[in-house]
């Protein structure tokens, strides 16, 4: 059984760590636990970028997240669920445009249902919003 500490030295410890809070969905305290692998410097590990994305989101915490997973994107263009996750952050920061085109982007490196389905909300958002006199 993992202990509730991890020595926070060990990288990969506390990336697990991280992890296993975000399950839990703590993601505050999937974010202390990230703290001593996320350096000021940025780190090069797409999947540190990913992992924190993800926590800020699920705390609400909109421009962070729009930042990680951006910076996920700069490190691998190819990251699909980065793109996703992106264009998700950016929906629920009522940017509606830039969340089309990140998930349309998404869609189309791989067509997974639940980029389908998101690409679908926001375009009839979109559609309301257009439709409003």
């Amino acid at each position: 059984m993992s202990s509730p500490r991890t020595n926070s030295t060990d990288p990969v410890a506390a990336f697990r760590r991280a992890d296993e809070l975000l399950s839990r969905r703590r993601p505050l305290e999937a974010l202390e636990a990230l703290r001593s692998v996320l350096d000021p410097a940025g780190s090069p590990d797409a999947s540190v970028h990913l992992l924190a994305g993800r926590a800020y989101l699920d705390s609400a915490q909109l421009l962070k997240a729009e930042q990680s997973f951006l910076r996920v994107i700069e490190i691998d263009p190819a990251d699909h669920y980065a793109r996703f996750a992106l264009g998700k952050t950016l929906q629920r920061q009522g940017r509606l445009g830039e969340a089309e085109t990140s998930l349309k982007m998404a869609s189309a490196m791989d067509p997974r249902p639940e980029y389908q389905e998101a690409l679908g909300e926001v375009r009839a958002r979109i559609a309301v919003v257009s439709d409003r006199p």
